[in-house]
């Protein structure tokens, strides 16, 4: 067998964070935390992935050599190098599986933004993969669903939403276990500007017209008729245009628009397909109540209940 050398951009960014940076995520996300953020596995795994975000946005950004994880070997790491989460480590699989399986039914709520002319939507495209959605995304505990919507279309569109949201406008649909309630925002101008405020989640921003969105075909409801990926936008769209016709828009049909999307807003560098051939370029984390469960990684280690005492002890430690 011939002898393969690593050239060194094969082996670039793959050296696993230190102790000293593990250390420090385990104590800023998961130790020095409210009492009850650390009653279940689904909440420690939610500030676990708090703390990924953050690596992975700040750590890796600025230092090139770090390696990029997934969020379940952050999570194994972190479990092995936390002394609270070390004792938990034999049953990880089964920690993360159902974090997973959790993920799916926490409610998202979004908006669905309109243009003066009712003509266009905006949607979003994630930092991977190629498919367009409304902006949206998972709610907080304790949180409103408006709340929600007017967070999270900040944060991935850099639109403030909350004086145009009528708690009372919005399309709801069910997708498995997850409920999906979107606000419709109606009549925002099509030379508003709009860029992300969070990294690495958004690749791109358009207008989209709606009658591009309709589906292809019966049987392809995933895709529209140009052929953008559409998963999450379909289910919306009957509603969407029934709203539409019983609300007049604020501006007539402008002719002098273009017939194709237009794209508002585009990252330089993300791992997305390319889905955007028919659009011309315009410069422009609900986590569940906790319940007094058995104590301990025995029998019952998806629910359980941490030390105090020990948390304090490692929270002093840490800084110490």
């Amino acid at each position: 067998m011939a002898n393969h050398h690593r050239s060194p951009s094969s082996s670039y960014k793959t050296v696993l964070p230190p102790q000293e940076l593990l250390d420090d995520l385990c104590s800023r996300f998961v130790l020095n935390v409210p009492e009850e953020d650390l009653q279940s596995f689904e909440r420690i795994l939610f500030l676990v992935e708090y703390a990924h975000w953050f690596y992975e946005d700040n750590s890796v950004e600025n230092n090139p050599s770090l390696k990029s994880l997934s969020l379940k070997e952050f999570t194994s790491l972190l479990f092995n190098s936390c002394d609270v989460l070390k004792p938990y480590v034999a049953h990880i699989d089964d920690i993360f599986k159902d974090f997973t399986s959790y993920k799916v039914r926490v409610p998202v709520t979004g908006a669905i933004i309109l243009d003066e002319t009712f003509e266009r939507c905006l949607l979003v495209k994630g930092w991977k993969g190629s498919s367009w959605s409304f902006p949206r995304g998972k709610k907080s505990k304790d949180e409103e669903d408006y709340a929600c919507a007017v967070r999270e279309v900040l944060e991935e569109t850099g639109f403030d939403v909350s004086k145009l949201l009528n708690k009372d406008e919005y399309l709801e649909v069910i997708f498995g276990q997850q409920r999906v309630r979107l606000y419709i925002i109606a009549g925002v101008k099509d030379d508003t500007s709009f860029a992300p405020q969070t990294k690495k989640e958004i690749s791109e921003i358009a207008w989209h017209r709606l009658d591009d969105l309709q589906p292809s075909s019966d049987e392809v409801i995933s895709r529209g008729i140009t052929g953008l990926k559409l998963y999450m936008v379909s289910p919306f769209l009957a509603s969407l245009k029934s709203w539409i016709s019983s609300h007049p828009p604020p501006m007539a049909p402008r002719s002098d628009l273009p017939l194709k999307g237009i794209c508002v807003w585009k990252a330089k560098h993300s791992s997305t397909g390319s889905s955007s051939t028919l659009m011309e370029s315009q410069p422009t984390k609900t986590e569940p109540d906790s319940q007094p469960l058995d104590v301990g990684p025995g029998r019952s280690f998806r629910n359980f209940r941490f030390s105090t005492a020990q948390i304090l002890q490692a929270m002093e430690a840490s800084f110490s």
